[in-house]
C-alpha cells in the first residue's frame, strides 16, 4: 500500500522548495488564510498511516510540508506523553513550537537532502516564521485529538506513535 500524498498539488507560493499553503489559524504568519480543511488537518488525519512508512516519495512541494509536520507531530506526541491533563499540554505544545529549531539547509535539519536551502536571509526568515505558525497550530490540534477523551486523560490510540519514527528521522536533536 503506498503512503498517502497532499491533495495540494499546486501550492499558492513556495518557501525554498516547500509549499506555503492556506492554514486555518489563530496566529499570525505567512501563511494565507484558509477557510476549510488546510495541509494540518491532511497531516494529523494521514499521521497514523504514514508514520509506518521508511520512504516517502515526494509528488510535490506540499509532500514536504507533509513530511515536516508528520515528523513534528511525532516530536509533539514524545512530549504530550509527559502531561497529565489539557492545560499542561497547551503549554507544552506552546513552548515546543517556539524552541529554537533548525531550518532545511542548517547542520542540524534531518533531511538537508530533500528540502532546497533558503536563497537568502530573508527567505530563510520567512521559512522559520512558516514553520513556526505551522508548529504553533499543529500542537494546538494535536494536543486537542489527545486528550479528546471523557476523563480527560491522554488517549493511548495517539501516545502509542510515540516512539514510531517517520522515514527513520527525527526533528528532535541526536539521541532523542
Amino acid at each position: 500500500m503506498p503512503a498517502y500524498h497532499s491533495q495540494y498539488t499546486s501550492p499558492p507560493g513556495l518557501v525554498a522548495n516547500m509549499a506555503l499553503l492556506p492554514v486555518r489559524t489563530q496566529y499570525r504568519g505567512p501563511a494565507p488564510r484558509a477557510t476549510d480543511a488546510d495541509i494540518i488537518d491532511e497531516a494529523i488525519g494521514y499521521f497514523k498511516a504514514n508514520v509506518f512508512f521508511r520512504t516517502y516519495e515526494i509528488k510535490s512541494e506540499a509532500d514536504r510540508t507533509l513530511i515536516y509536520l508528520t515528523l513534528y507531530i511525532t516530536e509533539c506526541l514524545k512530549k504530550l506523553q509527559k502531561c497529565a491533563n489539557k492545560n499542561a499540554a497547551l503549554q507544552e505544545m506552546y513552548t515546543l513550537a517556539i524552541s529554537r529549531f533548525d531550518i532545511p539547509g542548517e547542520a542540524g535539519f534531518p533531511l538537508n537532502a530533500v528540502y532546497g536551502k533558503p536563497k537568502d536571509d530573508t527567505e530563510a526568515d520567512q521559512m522559520r516564521q512558516y514553520l513556526t505558525q505551522l508548529r504553533q497550530e499543529t500542537g494546538l490540534r494535536i494536543a486537542e485529538k489527545v486528550f479528546s477523551t471523557e476523563d480527560g486523560k491522554p488517549s493511548k490510540w495517539w501516545l502509542c506513535f510515540s516512539r514510531k519514527k517517520f522515514m527513520d528521522k527525527s526533528l528532535g536533536g541526536r539521541g532523542q
